[in-house]
């Protein structure tokens, strides 16, 4: 009850607990709005599990949405981008129905959400939030129609690329490989159209896995506060998915805010080569798995995840490497412009402390370490998401 009363309230009329000497983390964290805009469970859903039950494996399930106080997440559309005979459209759209489906299943408990008052009325009602985000633009092609469509069913952000570029838009990855043959790097005058009708439509622009060209070029269009859904900060982990100082002001400047991804290779630049090593030092059994797997790749290579827990709990990034980001982001640009995206069940390994949804309240315990104030905290938990997501739709 406490919780409802709360989100008619904080936007406008934010508690702070700071002048208290002991801040109650636990209370603060489950009375608090909490936002992950990065999720990609949608694919175990589409190898046939219902996450309407705990799962006991993976990092996402309603139940452990719950127990982890999380209010609101963003289901992640990310459609593979090897070439099939299935276009990737079609591919996109049948995600979408599979969260559809999942919120239909539990209409007493899980609401779709299109707008931040979409949001605030479901959480009144005591409902868990599911929203829309895609992760990378080839399900458009080159059609601004397709992007209308997209927006109509409940898109609200598109992060213009993945890995791979597309034909109007160069990816990090990308512009980051000297072998990469990009016919052009940032945004083509396609892209730039695209920019545009994001902001017409009030779809959030996410410039995650976007290359640095085209994240200028983005800059110099955008007239909506942007978002970078799921990435961290490349001063403390040099990984070319990450996001550098002048990104993140220039984030800031613009209003937008920067979701800090939880994948150890963005935020401990010592993970990647302890990870060779340890799989190298495994490598029969790795391939013994990977031969005898009938699941599509990604999800084996989280089922081998975990069968290495216990050689990756020798080598898992300290929770401290997490909320460092998150520090450093805060104190570089604002704490209302630093936010979650978790990037769960789309990583196969996590920090120590953060093994799955149900660990979030750990975030808010580190950031009272810190000495960060409960208006702060809730900020960065989830309200600053919700003010970027309605300057979108302004």
């Amino acid at each position: 009850m406490l919780k409802r009363l709360l989100v008619l309230f904080a936007l406008l009329l934010p508690i702070s607990l700071s002048s208290f000497a002991q801040i109650d983390y636990k209370k603060l964290h489950f009375d608090a709005i909490v936002a992950d805009t990065h999720n990609d469970v949608v694919r175990r859903i589409l190898n046939g599990e219902d996450i309407s039950f705990r799962t006991y494996h993976g990092h996402s399930d309603l139940p452990r949405f719950k127990e982890g106080g999380l209010d609101i997440e963003v289901f992640s559309i990310w459609v593979p981008p090897e070439k099939t005979s299935r276009p990737y459209y079609d591919q996109a759209n049948e995600q979408i129905d599979s969260i559809e489906s999942f919120a239909h299943r539990n209409p007493s408990q899980v609401g779709m959400a299109r707008s931040a008052e979409d949001v605030e009325k479901l959480l009144v009602d005591g409902k868990f939030v599911a929203m829309l985000g895609m992760e990378g633009g080839h399900p458009i092609g080159h059609d601004l129609r397709k992007l209308e469509y997209f927006y109509r069913r409940g898109v609200r952000y598109m992060t213009l690329t993945w890995n791979n570029s597309t034909d109007w838009a160069s990816s990090a990855r990308d512009e980051s490989d000297p072998s990469a043959r990009l016919k052009e790097r940032g945004l083509t005058e396609f892209g730039r159209q695209v920019i545009r009708k994001m902001n017409e439509l009030g779809m959030m622009v996410d410039v995650s896995h976007v290359g640095e060209q085209t994240f200028w070029d983005v800059m110099k269009v955008t007239q909506k506060p942007i978002i970078a859904s799921h990435s961290s900060a490349w001063a403390l982990c040099h990984h070319w998915r990450n996001l550098k100082d002048d990104q993140l002001k220039a984030i800031a400047a613009n209003g937008g805010v920067v979701f800090i991804n939880f994948a150890p290779w963005f935020i401990d630049s010592t993970f990647a080569a302890k990870d060779s090593l340890m799989r190298r030092r495994n490598k029969a059994r790795i391939d013994s798995y990977r031969a005898g797997s009938k699941a599509n790749g990604f999800l084996t290579e989280l089922a081998i995840a975990d069968s290495l827990k216990d050689e990756y709990l020798q080598i898992r990034p300290p929770l401290k490497s997490l909320i460092d980001h998150f520090d450093y982001v805060a104190r570089l640009i604002g704490v209302d412009h630093v936010g979650i995206g978790s990037d769960f069940d789309g990583i196969s390994v996590t920090p120590l402390e953060m093994d799955d949804v149900t660990s979030l309240p750990n975030i808010t315990r580190e950031l009272v370490k810190r000495g960060y104030s409960a208006l702060d905290i809730r900020k960065i938990l989830g309200e600053n998401f919700l003010r970027v997501l309605r300057a979108n739709s302004n």
